[in-house]
């Protein structure tokens, strides 16, 4: 005979052992008592917290036999029936695999009857937010006006689904999460009940892993006492579970507030090759770190849903960082533990926070030894570019190298950029549909800048410009740098959809924030087409061998030092 699952075995038999919800467990207590019992009750909350156990144990309260004060009293034939699952006058239904009008209609048809050996007929619906809106229409006036001996409970997880005419008919009665450390003591209970040896960390690891789920804590209990013979520790929880140890979550957060980007990674990648998982390992850094910023910000112990011992080491170790450094951390970790959930390289994204998190702006070599406390944080909106970003040339988009001349960087461009004159670029430009502000942009630089000295800063530009928008960065390889005019840049694409990417307010914005950080001037970015300045440019007279070689110094080396030659095109 297949076993009980300790969900179901110990399952609360009275209003005492239900366990976080001493809100709903009061007002259903005073409600029997003083003989004010509603006819529909909605039960709303996280799956796993309760709700389908009270209703249970209202449907035993209402129909008990005892007095009223020792209702349900676990003893008479009716609480006992209910216990068994015995009661005809007890009906519950699954609302998900029960959902249309005709499954309705057959429930209402039953209602009429009396119940046989009960006070009430207690029709329990769970996941009632399944019904569609038909059938939910068609329970409206039986659930407003039921038979005096009805009483419907309705459960969900969704009650955001069901329509307001059916709320507005119910008693609502909301459920929570319940907290770790009333997890814990259940799971002591259900140990001691079961004879199984278990301490009290590995408890509180089951306890936070099932984020305030009362039946994932048990059946994960269950689980873990099959697996050593009713023996449970922590570290058999861990490798159940696929979490890092302890020490290897300080490892990482020291590491970045000492700076150490190997000590860092070197911790990441041993706890995966112990067989943790990516994903909850950065799971249990972001709650170490949420709960080191909870502290730090002087919350509640309880807030933090760790044990008592861990608050004093958290406090300790909340005082390598700042609040905003925290708060930094956590988002940076919390996007890690989103993006690890697939992937040919699961840890990856845990790596690159670690490294974001100590070099959050500046690649250059050196920085990894700063400390993440040393980091200029500033009100820039979205981003902090750092002055190192504008000598890292390792990465150019373009085909010039950072050691080049300007005069060698103007000459690698193609010869439709040397060609192109401004009354060209204000006649034939495609321009992106976004508008352009007119009011005024001072420099922040008394330095002139010019398209040469652009060109030659513009490998800075694309590394600072992945590092502030990556996807925005793509659209720029298809793209020419035409033309400085007073405070404004003009920039020509290859594709009308990535001219028509980049002028988008919000990306261009993005790109004249990087420029203004880069070069010290607040510039204005315009987006044209190159297509149309080449049909354009077509219409032109010819030019001679002579003002070819005086534009271009490309060419002019190539005579010069090759013996090359200019020939005439014919026709």
């Amino acid at each position: 005979m297949a076993g009980q699952a300790l969900y179901r075995k110990w399952r609360p038999a009275t209003f005492d052992e239900v366990v976080g919800q001493d809100h709903v467990i009061q007002t259903l207590r005073h409600a029997l008592i003083s003989g004010r019992i509603h006819h529909a009750y909605l039960l709303a909350g996280p799956r796993g917290t309760g709700k389908t156990t009270t209703a249970r144990l209202l449907a035993k309260a209402v129909n008990c036999l005892a007095t009223v004060g020792e209702r349900p009293c676990n003893e008479c034939a009716i609480c006992q029936a209910v216990n068994h699952g015995s009661l005809l006058d007890l009906v519950e239904i699954d609302a998900a695999s029960n959902t249309g009008v005709d499954d309705v209609r057959e429930l209402r048809e039953r209602v009429g009857f009396r119940p046989g050996e009960a006070r009430y007929r207690v029709y329990v619906i769970d996941e009632v937010h399944m019904l569609s809106i038909s059938a939910f229409n068609a329970l409206l006036k039986t659930l407003e006006e039921p038979p005096p001996h009805v009483i419907f409970v309705l459960a969900t997880t969704e009650p955001h689904k069901i329509p307001d005419t059916v709320l507005s008919r119910c008693q609502r009665f909301d459920f929570r999460r319940i907290p770790v450390s009333q997890i814990v003591v259940r799971l002591q209970l259900l140990a001691e009940r079961e004879g199984i040896q278990a301490d009290e960390e590995s408890l509180a690891l089951i306890a936070r892993q099932s984020t305030g789920c009362l039946r994932d804590a048990e059946s994960l209990l269950d689980q873990l006492a099959a697996y050593n013979d009713r023996v449970i520790d922590a570290t058999t929880v861990r490798a159940a579970l696929g979490t890092g140890a302890t020490e290897r979550i300080h490892q990482v957060i020291k590491a970045v507030a000492d700076g150490d980007v190997g000590s860092g990674l070197s911790a990441i990648n041993q706890t995966v090759d112990e067989g943790a998982d990516p994903r909850q390992f950065a799971r249990q850094i972001v709650e170490y770190l949420r709960a080191m910023l909870l502290v730090r910000m002087g919350s509640a112990a309880q807030s933090t849903q760790l044990l008592a011992e861990s608050q004093a080491e958290l406090s300790a170790q909340g005082k390598w960082f700042s609040v905003p450094q925290l708060a930094k951390l956590v988002r940076l970790f919390n996007q890690a533990a989103v993006e690890s959930k697939s992937g040919w390289q699961p840890q990856l994204p845990l790596e690159l926070a670690l490294v974001e998190a100590i070099l959050p702006s500046d690649e250059s070599p050196g920085a990894a030894s700063q400390s993440l406390a040393s980091v200029q944080t500033t009100s820039t909106p979205r981003r902090t570019l750092l002055a190192g970003s504008q000598a890292s040339s390792s990465q150019s988009a373009l085909p010039a190298s950072g050691d080049l001349s300007a005069e060698q960087v103007a000459a690698d461009r193609p010869a439709r950029m040397q060609d192109t004159g401004a009354g060209a670029l204000a006649s034939t430009v495609a321009e992106a549909p976004s508008g352009y502000d007119s009011a005024p942009i001072a420099p922040r630089s008394d330095v002139p800048l010019t398209l040469d000295s652009l060109r030659a800063q513009w490998p800075a530009f694309m590394e600072s410009l992945r590092r502030v928008n990556l996807a925005l960065e793509a659209h720029f390889r298809s793209c020419e740098l035409l033309n400085v005019e007073k405070d404004e840049v003009v920039l020509g694409f290859t594709y009308q959809m990535n001219c028509n990417k980049v002028g988008a307010d919000e990306n261009r914005h993005d790109v004249e924030d990087v420029l203004a950080e880069l070069t010290g001037h607040r510039l204005r970015v315009r987006c044209v087409t190159l297509g149309k300045i080449k049909s354009s440019s077509a219409s032109q007279p010819s030019l001679s061998a002579q003002e070819i070689m005086e534009k271009d110094p490309l060419v002019r080396a190539a005579v010069a030092d090759l013996g090359a030659k200019i020939v005439e095109p014919r026709g």
